[in-house]
């Protein structure tokens, strides 16, 4: 049977479910472990229902190096040796098998609901006390002295957010430590992306996050295409990938903004408020509607870019880059600005290793990871965008990572634009391959998404697994935010602006 690694799996090329191999538990755990410490990390890991009441456990590992992907299984009863004490990476994975399998990962050092799932998700015998905990009596952490205090935010916010609970240990002033306790809204989406046809499915990835429709929209389309074998034109892909960084742009502009706001720097934030506006707008007249709903879709892109729209779009994008520079030079040099973002919310590099994470919270942490460029696809084979990191891993680091991506997304729009390919936007994505594994993975704006998906002996969906990458992000939140005022909170915390809904399927 061939190793984990030598399965020729990529981003959005498919492998025989059969090849994978199958493993002991012990095994399993080992290769896992000596994967992580060997470079690779894991991108999904995830409980499967065998037909003799079992789980297979599947994980699949990624070298970002090689861009390669690995993937490997076992079978497991009602509980196995945890793999988190000696892999990091694995804690919220573990949590959530737990929750959605029954099965208990033992030894496993912070086994409390990940969301809110009732105790009969747990295997017969099993009661709330002796694994996943009833998220009624949820055990916060707490730090024990008389002047210790806790403060609670959440879940229910002030203006329009959605929910999620926020519980600090703080001696006056300074976090001690924060808990996050997730999970206040599900909507199923793995079991409907399983039974709907593609033409619902799409929607339902639309909806995994509202502010990552392309993204998700994008890796729900790649690992379908991948089974069908729908080979995508070179319009398709470039629509596709004019799109995403669309959004990309939309958000960085906005999170910006927000930044500017919660340190009352009002020029900035008045501005960058505006100039998201911009981007979304431009969304509008590519897909009908600002966030790019129904444009993606298998096959290709539904709506194309004619000459004039394609015109009139460079224009505005350069428009809006000639507008943005004055801004964002006087946001990053005021002197108020820096002082008030730099140090704050500090996420080392070696915790961005040890627990994964992803996206501009890695790459401000001097860790250069990025699917486009690490396991590109579509255009991104072709057209390379360079990968902005900061080495701080604070605030100021975080914000200065999406002012280079705003640049260099504005520079690979703009050129594609004026070199869009000739040919239709969408083909025909045929019947799903019987038995096959696919891996899609997307650099979304927040960072890596992975949808993950195997089909059984008729070409059915058997398992969809989504993995947003809040679902890795929250926990580096978390770790930022000890040492720190509880007022740096907000700033903190819109420096990473994860999604509720993305963690909360």
């Amino acid at each position: 049977m061939s190793r984990f690694d030598e399965l020729g799996l990529r981003n959005r090329r498919t492998i025989a479910w059969s090849a994978v191999p199958r493993e002991s538990v012990d095994a399993f755990g080992a290769t896992v472990c000596g994967a992580v410490e060997r470079g690779w990390r894991i991108a999904s890991l995830f409980g499967m229902p065998e037909i003799d009441d079992r789980t297979c456990l599947v994980a699949i590992l990624a070298n970002d190096t090689r861009g390669e992907l690995g993937a490997t299984s076992t079978l497991v009863g009602d509980a196995y040796p945890a793999l988190t004490p000696a892999c990091p990476q694995a804690h919220a994975f573990e949590r959530e098998i737990a929750e959605q399998c029954g099965v208990v990962p033992d030894g496993h050092p912070w086994l409390k609901p990940l969301r809110r799932h009732p105790p009969d998700h747990l295997p017969p015998g099993r009661n709330a006390g002796a694994g996943v905990l009833d998220r009624e009596a949820h055990p916060f952490y707490r730090v024990e002295g008389e002047e210790v205090h806790e403060v609670a935010v959440g879940p229910v916010h002030a203006g329009i957010i959605e929910p999620g609970h926020f519980r600090f240990q703080a001696h006056g002033e300074r976090v001690l430590f924060l808990e996050i306790m997730l999970g206040y809204q599900h909507r199923g989406v793995e079991r409907l992306l399983e039974r709907l046809e593609r033409d619902r499915g799409v929607l339902v990835a639309e909806a995994i996050a509202g502010d990552t429709v392309i993204g998700h929209a994008g890796a729900y389309c790649g690992a379908l295409e991948a089974l069908a074998r729908s080979r995508k034109t070179p319009r398709g892909q470039t629509v596709r990938g004019i799109a995403l960084e669309l959004e990309r742009l939309a958000n960085h502009i906005g999170d910006l903004g927000a930044i500017a706001g919660d340190v009352a720097f009002q020029p900035a934030a008045a501005y960058l408020g505006r100039m998201r506006g911009e981007c979304l707008n431009l969304l509008m007249a590519l897909s009908g509607n600002r966030y790019g709903r129904g444009l993606v879709r298998p096959g290709g892109a539904l709506f194309d870019v004619t000459p004039d729209m394609a015109g009139e779009m460079r224009d505005r994008l350069q428009r809006l880059g000639a507008e943005l520079e004055p801004v964002l030079t006087l946001l990053f040099e005021s002197a108020s600005v820096q002082a008030r973002l730099e140090g704050v919310g500090v996420v080392p590099r070696a915790a961005c290793l040890e627990y994964g994470f992803v996206g501009p919270v890695a790459r401000a942490s001097e860790l250069s990871r990025d699917v486009r460029y690490d396991h590109p696809w579509g255009i991104f084979r072709f057209a390379h965008i360079p990968v902005a990191t900061m080495w701080a891993g604070d605030v100021f680091a975080r914000a200065l990572v999406r002012r280079l991506e705003i640049q260099r997304s504005l520079e690979f729009t703009i050129e594609q634009l004026g070199a869009l390919p000739k040919g239709p936007a969408r083909v025909d994505c045929g019947p799903l391959r019987s038995g096959e594994l696919a891996v899609a993975m997307v650099e979304g704006w927040r960072g890596e998404i992975v949808h993950v998906v195997i089909t059984d002996e008729q070409g059915r969906v058997r398992r969809h697994k989504v993995t947003d990458p809040s679902f890795h992000n929250w926990t580096a939140l978390g770790l930022a935010m000890p040492g720190n005022e509880i007022s740096d909170f907000p700033l903190c915390n819109k420096s990473f602006n994860l999604s509720y809904a993305g963690h909360d399927l």
